[in-house]
């Protein structure tokens, strides 16, 4: 069985290098190969110089194409995933891929079909206290509104069989991939199964691009979509 991670970059100059090497270096189950899709989304800075050196290699895929926003750079590497598994990576380094094993095993104990990784139920360092906000309303307004417990729904770790994908449209932009693909799943009654993990947030002269504009862009359709099909 194979498991594709899929990274979406966007000026990651300074860190995708790292990431690739730390998704290469993570430990996973007997008998999971592994698979690393990046899409460099129009970067800006040298990231696609930089994930030029990685073309050809066996083990991973690098795509390039013109900035559209980091749904639009999930959905390409989806496209180009082949693996029965499929996990989302951001290419800093806020989320550690040594985590894989806890995120994959229930899907490989087939206990479910989608795993998050959820930072209220882990450890969390350095989050900025606006974005921890902005975090805890998405959360409470998703389960009043659906009525299902989700304590981190805009966590980068989402993992999934192909199964799950195979037949969802997506049709948001940018950040508001998390709560559409989030309400498709449980439509399709898919259930999602949600795991602690360790999250160590970056500020934004690192590079963070969450700012209150982004947070009420993927906090909308948490209301849209419960009242639009």
């Amino acid at each position: 069985m194979k498991l594709s991670i899929v990274i979406p970059a966007y000026n990651e100059e300074a860190t995708i290098e790292e990431i690739i090497a730390k998704v290469r270096a993570a430990p996973l189950p007997a008998g999971l190969m592994r698979e690393i899709v990046v899409v460099n989304d129009g970067s800006k800075d040298r990231t696609g110089d930089i994930l030029r050196r990685f073309e050809g290699q066996p083990d991973i895929a690098i795509v390039h194409q013109a900035n559209q926003g980091k749904t639009a750079a999930l959905l390409t590497g989806f496209k180009k995933a082949t693996g029965e598994i499929l996990l989302v990576q951001d290419a800093d380094l806020e989320y550690d891929p040594n985590q894989y094993p806890r995120l994959v095993q229930p899907i490989l104990d087939r206990t479910t079909d989608v795993v998050y990784g959820s930072r209220f139920l882990g450890v969390i360092e350095g989050m900025e206290p606006v974005n921890r906000w902005a975090n805890l309303i998405s959360n409470w307004t998703f389960r009043l509104l659906y009525g299902v417990k989700i304590t981190d729904i805009n966590t980068c770790y989402k993992v999934f069989t192909y199964r799950a994908w195979a037949d969802m449209v997506i049709t948001s932009r940018n950040f508001a991939f998390e709560t559409e693909f989030t309400v498709r799943l449980l439509r399709q009654g898919f259930g999602i199964k949600e795991v602690p993990i360790e999250y160590k947030a970056r500020s934004r002269q690192a590079g963070k691009k969450i700012n209150w504009s982004t947070a009420m862009e993927m906090f909308w359709p948490i209301i849209k979509y419960r009242f639009m099909r």
